[in-house]
């Protein structure tokens, strides 16, 4: 484990936050007409699955039940239902507590074999999939009920299936030297950052157009290599006041509703990080991917509702980030943005490559952000001074900062799962695979399959 652990954070320090900047020299594009990867329903050799299993449909349906009751006690818990409208009736006229239903997950989890045997095909991984998601929500429930949750590590291993790297401030001394050496000055290093960027703000009468060129774009990249639903489409919404900077609400048949917090100021870099992170080829992707080929082709109710604060958002939100760098390798997000982003903003070009560097930098504090997280979930820091440390450690203006404790006052240690799982996803698909189209490949298998952050080593 601790060989891998090092394999990913090294990987993960030459990528960007939500961006990549693979040292590798960009590979060719697909060339025009070929033949885009298919997503076989099956395991990862393109077999189907094997036959019904009635126990495993049952459990399966009182998973997608517990899901939705248990979103009576928590708001943000059901992220995404697209299956019978009676099961959420039901469930919002179910007045079990928290702690009845974790007793309830817990006897679901007692028909699940104990042990489940490594394997890829996807009926193991179904398998797996249950006993994994169940074992947080009860972990959830219970938290709900009694704040049982001792510290950040032990959350992010009950509901994310995973254990993050335990970090200092020291190790990004040196990412802070080199910040201070892009942009020397007197004033604090977060304040020399905000400044620069503010060169890059895209205008507000200028968002749609360059957000729709940047969504353009991101789907472009995608269909050539990925099938998607031939119905898949978004609607896109500017908001305010919001703890994120964007999300997707999945509306279930291709659709989604994709929201941008424009409350903060949006950089250029933003356009084509959003575009693939929330579209293509993250969740929107992901979504309609995961409703065609294990809903509707499997018939496998669990995948119609989707559990924030479980282990599938690790591969949500890290296939999501991972996508980017896929979809633009090496320099062609830096071209892209001064070719067709910068003039449709009116930003000046010329400084892209700068902007980048600092960018790429900027990307190599986001670990920073866990230890910061980290310590104000523990209660070794009260929430003044994440503020300030947010601003220290990874050069976030007073602002941003504050909408960072916020979101972490709201979702606690997800956090994890931008930059560890991220890490976890790129070090899963690069691993084995050199080639662009065979990695384009093994990300189709992923966002098609039950897989969890302790499968991703089967």
């Amino acid at each position: 484990m601790k060989n891998i652990l090092s394999m990913v954070l090294l990987a993960l320090l030459c990528s960007s936050a939500l961006t990549g900047c693979d040292s590798r020299a960009p590979q060719p594009e697909k060339e025009r007409g070929e033949k885009a990867a298919e997503v076989t329903p099956g395991d990862e050799t393109g077999e189907r699955a094997s036959e019904a299993d009635p126990e495993l449909d049952e459990i399966a349906q009182a998973y997608v039940r517990l899901v939705l009751t248990l979103g009576n006690h928590d708001k943000s818990y059901v992220d995404a239902y697209y299956g019978p409208e009676q099961w959420k009736t039901d469930a919002a006229a179910d007045a079990a507590s928290p702690a009845e239903l974790a007793s309830r997950a817990e006897s679901l989890l007692a028909r699940l074999p104990e042990e489940i045997a490594p394997a890829g095909d996807l009926h193991t991984l179904r398998k797996h999939y249950l006993k994994t998601q169940l074992t947080a929500l009860a972990a959830h429930a219970h938290h709900i009920a009694d704040a049982s949750f001792r510290d950040f590590q032990e959350e992010a291993k009950a509901l994310y299936d995973t254990e993050p790297p335990v970090q200092t401030y020291a190790e990004f001394d040196p990412v802070l030297a080199q910040l201070e050496q892009e942009l020397p000055g007197a004033e604090p290093l977060h304040v020399r950052v905000r400044q620069f960027q503010q060169q890059y703000r895209i205008p507000e009468d200028k968002l749609e157009v360059v957000f729709n060129a940047a969504i353009a774009e991101c789907k472009k990249r995608t269909l050539a290599h990925m099938s998607l639903p031939p119905a898949e489409s978004f609607k896109l919404e500017y908001v305010q006041d919001k703890p994120w900077s964007g999300y997707n609400w999945y509306q279930g048949k291709a659709h989604s509703l994709i929201q941008i917090n424009s409350g903060l100021p949006i950089y250029i870099d933003r356009a084509v990080d959003l575009g693939c992170h929330e579209g293509y080829p993250g969740h929107h992707t992901y979504n309609a991917l995961l409703e065609q080929k294990l809903v509707q082709e499997q018939g496998w109710p669990e995948y119609s509702v989707y559990p924030l604060f479980s282990p599938q958002s690790l591969i949500a939100e890290g296939s999501a980030n991972y996508g980017i760098e896929l979809a633009f390798p090496g320099a062609e997000k830096t071209r892209f943005e001064q070719e067709t982003l910068y003039p449709l903003a009116g930003l000046d070009p010329a400084t892209a490559e700068k902007y980048q560097r600092v960018l790429s930098l900027l990307a190599q504090l986001k670990f920073a952000e866990n230890i910061v997280a980290r310590e104000y979930i523990n209660g070794k820091i009260d929430r003044d001074e994440a503020m300030a440390r947010f601003q220290k450690y990874t050069a976030m203006s007073p602002e941003k900062a504050a909408q960072r404790v916020q979101f972490v006052d709201t979702y606690g240690a997800y956090v994890i799962n931008y930059n560890w799982g991220k890490a976890l996803v790129k070090q899963y698909i690069e691993g084995d695979t050199e080639s662009r189209d065979g990695r384009w490949q093994k990300f189709s298998r992923l966002l098609s399959s039950p897989r969890l952050p302790s499968s991703l080593h089967w």
